[in-house]
């Protein structure tokens, strides 16, 4: 098995500063992840002062057009962060919420576009990203999959190479919500690389859901649970980001080495030591029958009759006397 792709979010946690959203990438670095991904909000292009907030958490921004525009980066402070990531060895993804944030992206000049649950069914939106010619990995979140099949047929018309990722839009996400059956369900629909997007603020989501056969992982991530934002809920913070690298590493190797439970080779000399051989546990005289309340089993294995085959000997006469605690051979039976 391939290690999965992972993908570190990182949304709005930056808060709309330049700076930490630089010092989010530096973090990211140091915990394994292959990818960061920001989201690209152009207000004027994908919202209205009527678009409500999905958790009223800000004390700053009157409304949710108002948060998105303070969100907002110039195509220089874009670039400026691709070239960071660059720098660090991460590969800078960002999820475009209008096509005009399709043309900012392009400049920035992405790899790869990551589709937002809210975006499944936008065709225009998809049909722009079409045009680029590039990757794209769809969240499921909030699509049936009717709606899916739909949206995976429109990408795969265009010749769009399409992974899509098992999502559960809720903040943060309980077990019961996982879907984690869902992944193989959708590799079995689709016959596409398939993963697991995140926000259950746990890790045992992702190391399931590769264990699973998730080939892409996508979970937020902040400084710190308590901050400021709509995801910070929702997020791993770095020890624990590291953590699930790492697992999710061990868990992989695991996967692309299979055990063969008919090959006990590599045991010869173990099972020499802790298997055993069977022994009296009382003086026996010659001539006695051999009850199964007389027989013990003792280490090492090779010096007796194989306890397994205490079946054979019960019933046996013994040809001589045997001492207390004895090791019993085959020659010792008549």
């Amino acid at each position: 098995m391939v290690q999965p792709f992972i993908i570190a979010e990182i949304a709005q946690a930056h808060d709309g500063s330049l700076g930490m959203a630089h010092a989010y990438i530096d973090a990211v670095a140091k915990t394994g992840c292959q990818a960061i991904k920001f989201q690209t909000h152009i207000a004027e292009a994908e919202s209205s002062i009527h678009e409500p907030f999905r958790v009223q958490f800000s004390k700053q921004d009157a409304t949710r057009f108002d948060y998105w525009k303070r969100m907002e980066f110039t195509l220089e402070q874009w670039k400026g962060l691709k070239q960071h990531c660059d720098e660090v060895g991460l590969e800078f993804i960002s999820s475009p919420f209008s096509n005009a944030a399709v043309d900012l992206l392009e400049q920035v000049g992405v790899k790869r576009y990551k589709i937002g649950s809210g975006e499944v069914t936008n065709l225009l939106l998809l049909e722009k990203i079409a045009q680029t010619g590039k990757p794209v990995i769809v969240s499921s979140g909030m699509s049936s999959l009717r709606e899916l099949d739909k949206t995976v047929a429109f990408l795969t018309e265009r010749n769009v190479d399409v992974s899509i990722l098992q999502c559960t839009t809720a903040y943060p996400t309980s077990p019961e919500e996982y879907g984690l059956n869902v992944i193989q369900e959708l590799k079995a629909r689709y016959g596409l690389p398939v993963g697991f997007s995140d926000h259950s603020s746990s890790i045992e989501a992702c190391i399931a859901a590769v264990a699973l056969g998730a080939e892409l992982l996508e979970f937020h991530v902040v400084f710190d649970k308590d901050m400021f934002g709509p995801d910070a809920k929702a997020s791993l913070n770095f020890t624990e980001a590291t953590q699930l690298v790492k697992a999710v590493s061990n868990i992989s190797t695991a996967l692309s080495h299979p055990t063969d439970k008919e090959n006990t080779t590599q045991f010869s000399d173990l099972k020499q030591i802790f298997e055993k051989s069977l022994a009296v546990n009382k003086n026996l005289r010659k001539g006695a029958v051999v009850q199964f309340s007389d027989l013990e089993s003792k280490k090492p294995k090779g010096f007796g009759i194989d306890a397994s085959l205490f079946g054979e000997v019960v019933g046996k006469r013994l040809k001589h006397d045997l001492s207390k605690w004895a090791f019993l051979n085959w020659g010792d039976l008549e």
